[in-house]
């Protein structure tokens, strides 16, 4: 298959998610958003433990050196911190647009980066702490322009880009310590943990308010296809990484971020102001310089166009 197909079908699954999460939460009132993390990683669990025993396609595993005290000591951190990033993103929707919650996404690159700063991992650059400040310039108009701004979904979802960064930090530790896993077999080790950690905090804070009222009115069949749709993702994102680079995907977030913003527009009927419209774009634009690797990598992909435009022109004018 073509690797046009394998983007359009991770953007198309993370978009769905996206939007379905935000259906579920906002338009069928089922506001429990950590439990609804805790029903996508105990799915997610049961899923990947019965293809571990029936399948192939995660046989390896088997090659990573998993010890009880690496497990403690790495697995469940980061599994930790996953929960925590998964539940801060979902309970953003209770309290935020789609469109604004992609528009503040826009930041995460700049935790990460800084992140790695603080655990020695990436030496700071001048040249990346400019095109940081332009990307938090961005953000910061995109947030000015908000009609239905809100301190607690601004919070939650900043908590949210902080958590995943400390995730993604810890993770990129764990590979340089000779640990390899695909993203399907990360997700076997991580969860486990997750549903563990999304239950507890689920029982304690979600589950005294809950009724059976509330599964009725969205109904079984919905719970299990907004799952389907959360391991789809997951799936579709070791296809895209497998069958295409690290770039494409880049490259791919950038597209599918401005296309939510429009879905949500569309679907939600959520008010964009050219305040905000102007500050995603600058937002989007240091996000595209900066996972591009700068100028010099911009120039070579520009060069690379022109050539082959040219190498496209050739045949027709002769």
């Amino acid at each position: 298959l073509h690797p046009a197909f394998f983007i359009a079908l991770w953007i198309a699954m993370s978009s769905l998610v996206i939007l379905f999460n935000k259906w579920m939460l906002d338009k069928a009132k089922f506001r429990y958003p950590i439990f609804l993390t805790s029903w996508h990683m105990f799915s997610s669990a049961l899923v990947t433990q019965f293809m571990a025993r029936y399948t192939g396609y995660l046989d390896s595993r088997h090659k990573v050196p998993m010890t009880k005290r690496t497990y403690m000591r790495a697995i469940v951190p980061i599994g930790l911190f996953f929960s925590l990033s998964l539940v801060c993103g979902n309970v953003t929707y209770l309290y935020l647009s789609v469109s604004f919650v992609q528009m503040l996404k826009a930041a995460g690159p700049i935790a990460v980066l800084l992140a790695t700063w603080m655990f020695r991992l990436a030496e700071p650059s001048l040249a990346a702490f400019g095109n940081i400040c332009i990307i938090t310039v961005g953000v910061v108009i995109s947030s000015l322009g908000e009609v239905q701004f809100n301190v607690l979904g601004v919070a939650y979802q900043l908590l949210g880009i902080v958590f995943e960064a400390t995730r993604l930090v810890m993770i990129q530790r764990l590979l340089s310590a000779e640990f390899k896993m695909d993203p399907l077999v990360s997700l076997y080790y991580f969860a486990p943990v997750c549903a563990v950690t999304n239950g507890v905090l689920a029982l304690i804070f979600e589950a005294p308010h809950m009724t059976w009222a509330d599964f009725e009115r969205v109904g079984v069949f919905m719970l299990l296809l907004n799952a389907a749709a959360a391991f789809l993702l997951n799936f579709a994102s070791l296809l895209l990484i497998g069958k295409t680079s690290s770039l494409v995907l880049t490259l791919s977030g950038v597209f599918k971020n401005i296309m939510i913003v429009f879905a949500s527009m569309l679907f939600y009927n959520d008010k964009v102001t050219s305040i905000q419209f102007m500050g995603f774009s600058i937002a989007l634009g240091g996000l595209a310089y900066y996972q591009l690797g700068g100028a010099p990598a911009v120039r070579g992909l520009c060069s690379q166009a022109v050539a082959r435009f040219s190498d496209y022109r050739r045949p027709s004018e002769a």
